[in-house]
């Protein structure tokens, strides 16, 4: 049995009690909400996935649509907007949902089991689902799509207070506690995801029987334990099930499955005190960090298995970075810090962030991305669907759905606090209410950062009260890109970040990547900050073969890329000279407003919105002149 413990030492403030008010991401906020949320419950509709728990449920006739997992997508979407619905509520679409909840409940058979791809033709199931229940849990994702439905159907409790989704996830949480663990059966699923959604169950109702499960889902991986170990042809760890997870120290196989577990094992880190869990994902993250990742925070480098590669193995034009496993990525880098609170977590959280995961969705909020290469040449077809544009939806739609998620929660990204501590973490406008040493603390911050460095603080305790404000010094502020030597600044010299408190300067004390300001604060103290921007060029590790004899260009938290629109047609053969002058220009009128790199004949915009002008070749490594 597990013996719980309180939580994360780290706490984030909740989504729901910041409000985003910056010009940058709350328009892409409403535009998951007004548009990306509604669209993907229309593919949904469209696609077949919502028809699936109709047949299932014997309302409608015809065979299982699509794939085995696409229960999940549902299941996402409806997370998504129950996100969306904390925040702002909308009766009709909250209306919508429970009408899909009452058909998805319908399709749930006598014991709790829920899984369309078996239960319309139990005869004849999917042919990944295997003969019988959890008879091919290497591919059928029933786990999977379990998982999914568990944070779903958490959210939607937490928006609306209404049970009914809630009960019919609890349902088959109990099945599976019947079913499996040391006493029942020893399996694992194929795509981890379960365990996330386990938690969330245990934390909701503090039955630790969710909590026990979803560790003996973990510890059972790569422990043949009356079973065979799961591998694909070649590629022995394509589902982490080779080594015992805490002895696992190299990031291997299909980078989504890898992510969300590693995010799970942090959650069971934080639960139970597991130090064991706690050095394992640090040695993955170490390894991550230091040899397999793309200079977006991109994580696999393989099409095959949409998987990581071997170390230093990050090509460009080729590369796969799926949508998906920047979002676990996010989630792992969140979870680290909360249980260390350290600021390379949040480098690397914010890299991706602004790079990595937002390529994947379009300014419009209605085409993805499902793999985010750094080159096109506008003949290779990187998408899943081979394409190279942006997709309005995909047959796997694992991307759009996993987008609708992670929008409407990133005001929860921002801010955390321990004790006397208030953290900073992402420099977005906006403001919220935390209690802090026991005070309760208004905040309110406004910036244009991404473009802008200068961030303005204003803090106003309830009542006069001593505690410590911890701002993140991002990693490409003190001339290191990332932590490591994976990349490093051509001019590695740190920005002279000025500090002031009330208009007066201040030298505030750096601990663990924060300056620390610790102070009888008072209502209306203005903190102020400015990180120096400055274009920076990147050079890679020597042993990435595909970046030999090339640049690419950073500025602030961004990695900017070169399309051949802007550049006569070209990318691919562009040279960058080391002493080619180079300024920054924001454009309002150019994709949504951004700030350009321009330079001599050349231009590069922010990497994210690369894509939206046509095809045409696109180049974030640039040969080095």
């Amino acid at each position: 049995m597990t013996t719980a413990r309180s939580e994360y030492p780290f706490q984030p403030i909740p989504f729901t009690r910041v409000s985003i008010q910056d010009s940058f991401w709350l328009p892409r906020i409403e535009t998951n909400r007004n548009v990306t949320i509604p669209y993907d419950f229309q593919k949904c509709e469209e696609t077949g996935r919502i028809d699936n728990f109709d047949k299932a449920a014997g309302k409608m006739p015809g065979p299982h649509i699509g794939w085995q997992f696409n229960d999940s997508d549902v299941f996402k979407v409806i997370e998504g907007a129950a996100y969306a619905l904390q925040v702002q509520p909308d009766p009709e679409l909250e209306a919508y949902i429970d009408g899909i909840i009452e058909r998805i409940g319908a399709a749930q058979e006598p014991d709790g089991y829920l899984y369309t791809a078996r239960t319309i033709d139990p005869e004849h199931p999917h042919e990944a689902a295997g003969p019988t229940r959890w008879s091919n849990l290497v591919m059928s994702h029933e786990l999977y799509n379990f998982g999914h439905m568990f944070e779903g159907a958490v959210a939607y409790y937490q928006a609306t207070g209404k049970r009914a989704f809630l009960d019919i996830a609890l349902r088959t949480a109990d099945l599976l506690c019947r079913t499996f663990g040391p006493d029942g059966l020893h399996a694992v699923p194929g795509h981890q995801e379960v365990e996330l959604g386990l938690v969330k169950l245990y934390r909701l109702t503090g039955e630790e029987k969710y909590l026990n499960l979803a560790k003996f889902f973990l510890d059972e991986r790569g422990r043949p334990h009356g079973r065979e170990l799961m591998q694909a042809v070649g590629n022995p760890g394509y589902m982490q099930d080779h080594q015992p997870v805490i002895e696992q120290r190299e990031a291997v196989g299909h980078a989504v499955r890898a992510v969300y577990m590693y995010s799970a094992m942090a959650d069971i880190a934080a639960l139970t005190g597991d130090q064991a869990y706690l050095n394992a994902i640090k040695a993955l993250w170490e390894n991550v960090v230091t040899k397999k990742m793309a200079l977006t925070g991109g994580l696999g480098a393989r099409h095959t298995g949409e998987a990581f590669g071997d170390n230093y193995e990050l090509p460009n034009l080729t590369a796969y970075n799926e949508t998906c496993a920047a979002i676990g990525s996010i989630f792992w880098n969140h979870r680290l810090f909360l249980l260390e609170g350290k600021s390379a977590y949040y480098d690397i959280l914010e890299r991706t962030l602004y790079n990595g995961f937002l390529s994947g969705v379009s300014l419009e909020g209605n085409t993805f991305f499902y793999v985010n290469p750094l080159e096109c040449d506008t003949k290779f077809h990187f998408n899943s669907d081979h394409t190279i544009t942006r997709q309005p939806w995909f047959w796997c739609s694992c991307c759009p759905t996993n987008v609708v998620r992670l929008m409407p929660s990133l005001p929860g990204y921002i801010y955390a606090v321990r004790d006397d501590r208030l953290y900073v973490n992402l420099y977005i406008g906006s403001q919220t209410a935390v209690a802090v040493g026991g005070t309760e603390v208004q905040l309110r911050m406004e910036t244009r950062y991404p473009w802008d460095g200068a961030i303005r603080l204003q803090v106003d305790p309830a009542r006069p009260a001593r505690f410590t404000l911890m701002l993140r010094v991002p990693g490409w502020v003190k001339g290191q890109p990332v932590p490591g030597d994976l990349y490093r600044y051509l001019d590695a010299t740190p920005g002279a970040v000025s500090l002031r408190l009330n208009g007066a300067p201040l030298a505030g004390e750096e601990t663990d990547g924060y300056l620390t300001i610790t102070r009888d604060w008072a209502a209306g103290d203005i903190v102020e900050i400015d990180f120096p921007m400055p274009i920076r060029r990147v050079l890679a590790h020597p042993a990435i073969s595909d970046t030999v004899g090339k640049v690419a260009l950073e500025r602030g938290p961004l990695v900017y890329a070169a399309e051949g629109i802007d550049n006569g047609g070209h990318a691919l053969d562009l040279i960058l000279p080391d002493d080619l002058p180079l300024y920054a220009e924001h454009r309002p009128e150019l994709l949504n407003g951004v700030t350009v790199i321009r330079g001599d004949g050349f231009m590069a915009i922010p990497y994210y919105a690369w894509g939206h002008r046509g095809v045409h070749e696109m180049a974030v490594w640039l040969k080095r002149g």
